[in-house]
């Protein structure tokens, strides 16, 4: 295991008004990154899962038969303009006992009705971006629904919701197994300087994004420098038990292979890596998320 190694071959090193970063993953884990990002990026692409069954975003999809919304919603609201009021009314929920509505974000009631304006999942993301001000673009990792399945121990659980709350997996798939990538993301993986993957649920977030075959495949293709930013502790029932080294090998199970594991070993032991890692203090005050500009000042340095 190395400290920190520079890996060969990559894209030289542009400065902060040209570099492209994109990020993978979903919820307040991909969010996170996101602010991070912003602080040094110039062109910025999320690339988010779709696989979420569960609350609005899951009435949702049941309902209207759609792409779930909730994590492209967090991650727009990361991207939008500063102190934006807009932004902040996206993430207020309803809450009445006899109201349709109650339970659901008001951003996730938007995106659905830009989807049923414009007939196009992508053209309603822009859009929605545009109105907050956003400083990079959110893009689904696939363009149509996908259900998270779990191989685990005591065989096959189905959905993301029940994966989450499952021991001992063994990998995850989706259904349908090579659901159809959003080809705006496969476009900026190939145009990267940098791919970051993660924080956040292993399984059910930046696993459901990547296990996309298309979009796993242009990760490995990507000249960028790709940097795992590994989760502040295990994660109850999904990656209890797990060190820093248990995530990498889950990632390079499903063939994601990455050149720098970025970790903050206070509350998770690293084990013993295959690949370059740097330990820095990320997390906030409070130890349970990551601060934004600890991660950012680290990740700027991890470019090329």
């Amino acid at each position: 295991m190395q400290r920190l190694g520079a890996p060969q071959g990559h894209r030289p090193v542009k400065g902060p008004s040209t570099l492209r970063v994109v990020a993978l993953g979903g919820g307040h884990g991909l969010a996170a990154t996101l602010r991070a990002v912003r602080r040094y990026a110039g062109e910025i692409t999320a690339v988010v899962s779709v696989a979420d069954d569960g609350g609005s975003s899951g009435r949702l999809r049941r309902l209207l038969g759609i792409v779930p919304p909730g994590d492209m919603r967090k991650c727009l609201v990361a991207l939008a303009e500063d102190h934006s009021a807009l932004a902040e009314a996206f993430e207020q929920r309803f809450e009445s006992e006899s109201a349709e509505v109650t339970g659901h974000a008001l951003g996730n009631l938007v995106l659905a009705g830009l989807v049923a304006t414009t007939g196009d999942l992508q053209h309603a993301l822009d859009e929605a971006g545009r109105l907050l001000g956003a400083v990079g673009r959110v893009v689904p990792a696939a363009r149509e629904p996908v259900v998270l399945k779990a191989v685990c121990s005591a065989g096959e659980v189905e959905g993301q919701s029940a994966v989450a709350r499952t021991v001992e997996i063994e990998r995850v798939l989706l259904v349908p197994p090579d659901p159809p990538a959003s080809q705006d993301a496969l476009e900026a993986l190939e145009a990267a300087d940098q791919v970051v993957v993660g924080p956040g649920s292993l399984f059910t977030s930046v696993l459901a994004a990547v296990a996309v075959p298309q979009i796993a495949a242009a990760i490995c293709k990507s000249r960028a420098r790709k940097v795992y930013v590994a989760n502040l502790r295990p994660q109850r029932a999904e990656t209890e038990g797990y060190d820093v080294a248990a995530h990498v090998a889950a990632l390079e199970a499903h063939g994601v292979f990455v050149d720098v594991v970025l970790a903050d070993t206070t509350s998770i032991s690293l084990g013993q890596l295959p690949v370059a890692v740097v330990e820095a203090p990320l997390a906030k005050a409070n130890g349970l998320a990551h601060d934004p500009d600890r991660l950012a000042s680290v990740l700027s340095d991890l470019v090329g």
